[in-house]
């Protein structure tokens, strides 16, 4: 019955810290530096505050001496809010390049129910129609700035190994420059309608083999020439381009996927969303572009962080455990010093906050050296991971300074377990015990 007990102490014990480390975790800033502060005035303030400062001085004073063990937690912690960091950091920057693709000036119809361009289906007599409706901005010729288009997922082989990896072939109409103006041709020029002519986004420009300018492309059968390279800064520079009346019939397709718009005016979307209601014939959904490819994120960037925050808790498991006995060794070895300090009149409380403030030093140091590297290594770097479509997408690892105060808060809540159960150790062995064993 007794080891009964102690288990259920035990499994209650490790369940409220990981409840308090949840909590700590997600913690906003002003709380931590409420708690900061507290501790700070603590520490000033007050006779027990002051004797674990002192405590802890000397503590600090003795790491030299324990180089190699204090080592131990400083590169475990640095491991996981590396790791930690870089997998966020990666869903950061998938979404923040979809989130700036499109914008709430253009709109993009697909069929009723469709949740990609993928599954959409838009009947070349629905184009028409579509033009004439209110709410669509019209170009200095008059013409509505509306783009019919349709996307082909074709394989190409990757710069790295030479595997073959799907890459987005968009088809667009001649609005399809002007409704979008970030794009910048960088290299060459825009194909011309009617011809077997490629644009390439920069991005699938690095990580494709054979897109440079004046070089021939075999897709569906006939041979495309690559006139061009452009720049947009979002996932469009991970496309191909072509024009969408030369696409279609290559692939043998006889309907558009989407149709991109621009909006007229600020109620440019609320028109066009009425006049989309009011005609039976066009069965269509509508959204602003950004709102579209900023849900096309949602799905991966979920995954990517489900599997940071696990990756990350599991080897932040292995860290507490690494401090823990580095600790234990840490508080053995300090023996006689910790008990002549109690000794001296140094109670419980500032001995606890001894530890522990050493053990934090540690932990923070680690978080920084992880911070720092993941900073270092990934920010900027460029990959390509399958999107919506199921094509590349490539994008550039984000590390923020959210992601980076995420990461430091996961370091101090290792050093927290780890030190605590170390500290109450050292505050509860008895005096005369302590100075025998030493």
């Amino acid at each position: 019955m007794t080891r009964f007990r102690e288990f259920l102490a035990g499994l209650l014990t490790l369940v409220l810290l990981a409840v308090g480390l949840g909590i700590w975790i997600r913690l906003p800033w002003p709380a931590v530096l409420a708690i900061t502060l507290g501790l700070a005035l603590w520490l000033f303030l007050t006779r027990s505050g002051r004797l674990a400062r002192e405590a802890t001085r000397i503590g600090i004073a003795g790491l030299p001496q324990r180089w190699g063990a204090s080592l131990v937690i400083v590169v475990g912690i640095a491991g996981v809010v590396g790791v930690l960091v870089a997998m966020l950091a990666m869903g950061e920057g998938f979404k923040a390049t979809l989130a700036s693709t499109g914008s709430t000036g253009s709109a993009i119809l697909l069929r009723a129910g469709s949740q990609a361009e993928t599954n959409s289906v838009i009947r070349r007599d629905q184009v028409p129609l579509l033009a004439t409706l209110p709410g669509i901005a019209r170009g200095t010729d008059g013409r509505p700035l509306a783009s019919p288009e349709l996307s082909q997922v074709v394989n190409l082989p990757t710069m790295a190994e030479g595997t073959d990896a799907n890459v987005q072939f968009r088809g667009v109409g001649p609005a399809g420059w002007m409704i979008r103006p970030q794009l910048e041709i960088v290299q060459g020029r825009r194909f011309t309608p009617g011809m077997r002519e490629i644009v390439v986004g920069a991005g699938t420009h690095q990580q494709f083999r054979g897109l440079e300018v004046g070089n021939q492309l075999k897709l569906a059968n006939q041979l495309w020439t690559v006139v061009g390279r452009f720049k947009s800064g979002d996932s469009h520079d991970s496309e191909l381009w072509a024009d969408a009346d030369v696409l279609g019939p290559a692939y043998q397709r006889s309907a558009f996927q989407s149709v991109t718009v621009k909006l007229d005016g600020k109620d440019g979307l609320a028109r066009l969303k009425a006049a989309l209601a009011a005609d039976p014939r066009l069965k269509l959904d509508i959204e602003t572009t950004r709102d579209y490819y900023g849900r096309q994120s949602e799905g991966l960037t979920r995954l990517i962080r489900i599997l940071g925050t696990v990756i990350g808790g599991i080897m932040a498991i292995g860290a507490v455990f690494g401090a823990l006995n580095t600790m234990y060794a840490a508080v053995a070895g300090r023996a006689r010093e910790i008990a002549t300090l109690r000794a001296l009149g140094f109670r419980g409380l500032p001995v606890v906050a001894a530890v522990m403030l050493e053990t934090m030093l540690l932990a923070l140091l680690g978080g920084l050296l992880g911070a720092a590297l993941a900073w270092l290594l990934f920010n900027g770097y460029t990959v390509s991971t399958l999107g919506q479509n199921f094509s590349q997408v490539v994008f550039q690892f984000r590390v923020s300074p959210e992601l980076l105060w995420t990461g430091l808060k996961w370091a101090l809540g290792i050093g927290l377990v780890g030190g605590l159960f170390p500290a109450l150790r050292a505050a509860r062995v008895p005096v005369s015990e302590a100075l025998r064993a030493a």
